[in-house]
């Protein structure tokens, strides 16, 4: 990108073959690692496993650290902390790659059971910003932990396998659905409607009296959950279980030139910044990826962004390092970092062309987004990169050979979004937000390209390593 002005590449008329084949086996690595993990709980748990495996160590099982120490700490099995310290002194700021693990999905009400119809069905909330009527007539698998009451968590994972049964939420026929075709999409199915088909064999047990009990479908789903799993209709009160698509993360296209998948916002950032740092040797300054939950209903709660996790952890860090510890020096740190937000952006979709604005959106295969503020509409809720900081990421992108291109979630009236981003900058530190574009996001499955993800994952590489 030069003298012309901005005219953003396509990747792969840029990548050499060699380059290229690194690309099909690296978004392979990706493809499984994100058909095995579609929870937070899943992401993390695989997430420590490839981490040790690369020599990180627990930062709770430290008792000091030096420079080229490479650690992890793991917040409630949903949040983790990945670091490498740097030649530097802490308090001359972290490099951050900031990403989310969790994703637009169906959870189960606190009391789910009941039976209707000659049906056991799970009464579900869904989480985060989805069109419902895309989560309709889909094999759909069931995820998480139960906790009984005493303590211990039994695993569920069901609806993955060949031989597994799935999970479904049924619509109407066209046949009948007259008054529902004449409704909004929006309003053609609503969140009460979002029940989960779970059984449909009824108990042969009988009362005393020997009648047929009531809700027999209920009874025997109670009797199986028991049998298998050793839990009962109250433990799932405490059950931690979400509902996400029982489909496999696969290629598109005759060409095999983009990736579909759950989950892909934002876990293709969260998996392309893992690789990267632990990639990195000896960084200048110390380096840390950060990957929370909670982002895509406004990062509240323990686990997510607006916890004090990420300061906390940053003081843990500080108090096993050789250097002075004050809350002075731990402010300084986090003021003087520098952090890519590392979440995805709309890509041009033909098909809906009259909702973007072509010269500012980004396009699938033209390499990792560069999206310098979000926000909705009028900049509302924006988090906004300085003009200074833009400049040295894109002229860091420049020398390094990276694909990238600029983009804005849509036309000005159409709509927005928001990251992590905001959270960081309230520290005073410069962010950016940085990553792949998408097709379809925050749908059952999420369409990326293949040279984007890489491109993605060589970004952060060499933020890293600045």
């Amino acid at each position: 990108m030069g003298e012309k002005g901005y005219e953003p590449k396509n990747g792969w008329l840029e990548m050499e073959d060699v380059e290229i084949e690194e690309i099909f086996t690296f978004n392979q690595e990706y493809a499984d690692f994100l058909t095995a993990n579609k929870t937070e709980r899943e992401f993390i748990r695989a997430s420590v496993e490839l981490l040790e495996t690369e020599g990180f160590k627990n930062l709770d099982e430290l008792s000091s650290l030096k420079a080229g120490d490479r650690v992890y700490k793991v917040n409630r099995e949903k949040a983790i902390i990945v670091a490498i310290i740097g030649e530097k002194p802490l308090s001359d700021g972290l490099h951050i790659v900031g990403a989310h693990i969790d994703s637009p999905r169906i959870d189960l009400k606190p009391n789910p059971l009941y039976e209707d119809g000659g049906l056991a069905f799970f009464n579900t909330h869904y989480y985060g910003g989805i069109k419902k009527y895309q989560w309709v007539s889909i094999p759909l698998a069931l995820h998480g932990v139960i906790v009984k009451e005493d303590g211990s968590k039994v695993e569920i994972r069901l609806g993955e396998e060949e031989d597994d049964p799935v999970f479904y939420i049924s619509d109407i026929l066209p046949h009948l659905g007259k008054k529902q075709m004449e409704k909004k999409m929006s309003e053609g199915i609503t969140g009460e409607q979002l029940n989960l088909v779970i059984g449909s064999i009824p108990s042969k047990k009988k009362d005393k009296e020997g009648e047929q009990e009531k809700e027999t479908v209920k009874a025997a789903i109670l009797s199986l959950l028991k049998e298998k799993y050793g839990i009962t209709g109250e433990d799932l009160i405490s059950a931690d279980l979400e509902i996400v698509p029982a489909l496999r993360t696969r290629d598109v296209g005759f060409d095999r030139g983009l990736l579909a998948g759950y989950g892909q916002d934002d876990r293709v950032c969260s998996y392309t910044a893992l690789r990267a740092i632990i990639d990195t040797e000896k960084p200048a300054h110390t380096a840390m990826v950060l990957l929370v939950d909670k982002e895509e209903i406004g990062s509240m709660g323990s686990t997510g962004m607006q916890s004090h996790f990420f300061e906390n952890t940053v003081a843990e860090i500080l108090n096993l390092s050789n250097e002075e510890y004050s809350e002075f020096i731990l402010r300084k740190i986090i003021e003087n970092s520098q952090a890519l937000s590392a979440d995805v952006n709309a890509a041009f979709d033909p098909n809906f062309a009259d909702v973007y604005a072509k010269n500012n959106s980004a396009y699938l295969g033209k390499g990792v987004v560069l999206t310098k503020y979000t926000g909705a509409r009028g900049k509302a809720g924006a988090s906004e990169a300085t003009a200074e900081f833009m400049g040295k990421i894109r002229s860091l992108f420049n020398r390094s050979g990276i694909i990238w291109q600029i983009g804005e979630l849509g036309k000005v009236d159409e709509g927005g979004g928001g990251t992590i981003a905001q959270f960081l900058a309230n520290y005073n530190m410069d962010v950016l937000d940085c990553g792949p574009a998408l097709l379809s996001m925050h749908s059952p499955y999420e369409v990326a390209s293949k040279v984007d993800i890489y491109n993605t994952y060589l970004a952060y590489s060499v933020f890293f390593a600045d």
